[in-house]
Formats: structure tokens, C-alpha cells, sequence
């Protein structure tokens, strides 16, 4: 018997937001992902504070975020939504 589905696998990353790096050890990657960055993340980025009319621009960190997810996807011959053959 030929299989009908072929499910693809993708990889989705993300990043959290930036935070100041002395607070980034607690942050959490959202739910499903896995944190693939330790302690307190890669200081590439920035984060802003305003101060009544300045905003004020410091060097932050981040975590790197991977989710696994399968798409459904029929084998080649096969279509709709129940992958039907020829």
C-alpha cells in the first residue's frame, strides 16, 4: 500500500521581546517552543524607556525560540483532504 500522506516538518523560530539582560534568565518562550538560548539570552537588541518626553534607548537581550510542527501534506499523486489517489 503506497502512503497517502506525507506530512511535512517545519521549524518555527521565534524571538521573545527585549528585555534588560539582568531580567531575561526568567523569560519564558511562549507555549509549545523551545528555549534553544541559555541564561540570559543574546544581548542583540535594544529595549526603550520613555521619560516623560525623551525615550531612552539600552542594550537588552533576548532568547531564541523553535517550535517542531507538522504540516499535513499529501504524497505526490494525492490531493484533498482525505489525500486521494488517481
Amino acid at each position: 500500500q503506497m502512503r497517502k500522506q506525507c506530512d511535512q516538518k517545519l521549524l518555527l523560530r521565534m524571538k521573545t521581546e527585549c528585555v534588560p539582560c539582568s531580567l531575561n534568565l526568567e523569560t519564558r518562550c511562549p507555549a509549545g517552543y523551545t528555549k534553544i538560548t541559555n541564561g540570559t539570552g543574546i544581548p542583540d537588541c535594544r529595549y526603550y524607556l520613555e521619560i516623560k518626553t525623551h525615550t531612552l534607548s539600552f542594550p537588552g537581550c533576548r532568547h531564541h525560540c523553535l517550535k517542531e510542527f507538522e504540516q499535513p501534506e499529501c504524497c505526490q499523486g494525492h490531493w484533498g483532504p482525505d489525500c486521494m489517489g488517481k
